[in-house]
């Protein structure tokens, strides 16, 4: 068995100014310490950016860059997207069939849409997905706070069982790779 981490959009729009999402500096400190976990295993590190057309996360504008703090090496591979389903019209499931990818780790944002989206997507396709359970979160809403929002989405995303593949949602501190495969 072979892991990717999928890195979802933690990009500098959505990580600063008006559009900061909820703690998102202790969410990127936390993706850090995932991602160096997945290195270190021999995982494949996958950055996902997301890109509209109307100005905003507009292709390389600064809104569009990976957010500061967010640490990168040369291994680490890029998808760019323009929807919230990592995988739709995306080279993603390519990229994960050629590298013979047989499992997940998911963390980013925003919870309710990239990455939710993105996770439903990978169980379809028979990818079990590990998500951070911390390392992943939004902006909240006018009716649920963002803690709420991450909560929620950990429950529910944990308890899909109509795909066959399961995903586990596991702390940043309690995630294990081991070799090339997530260890239980």
């Amino acid at each position: 068995m072979t892991t990717a981490l999928l890195i979802i959009d933690v990009q500098q729009g959505l990580c600063e100014g008006p559009n900061d999402a909820f703690e998102s500096q202790q969410v990127i400190a936390r993706i850090d310490e995932v991602s160096g976990k997945a290195r270190a295993a021999g995982a494949l590190v996958i950055f996902i950016q997301h890109e509209g057309k109307s100005g905003y996360l507009e292709y390389g504008t600064d809104a569009w860059q990976l957010a500061r703090g967010l640490h990168t090496e040369p291994t680490d591979l890029r998808v760019r997207k323009t929807t919230p389903d990592s995988f739709h019209r995306t080279e993603l499931e390519v990229v994960l069939k050629r590298h013979a990818v047989t499992d997940l780790v998911v963390c980013g944002m925003h919870t309710e849409f990239c990455v939710d989206t993105t996770t439903r997507r990978a169980l379809a396709l028979g990818y079990p997905v590990v998500l951070v359970e911390d390392a992943h979160t939004t902006a909240g809403n006018e009716h649920l706070s963002a803690a709420l929002v991450i909560r929620h989405h950990n429950a529910t995303l944990a308890n899909i069982s109509s795909f066959g593949p399961r995903v586990r949602a596991v702390s940043t501190g309690d995630l294990r790779i081991g070799g090339s495969a997530l260890a239980s």
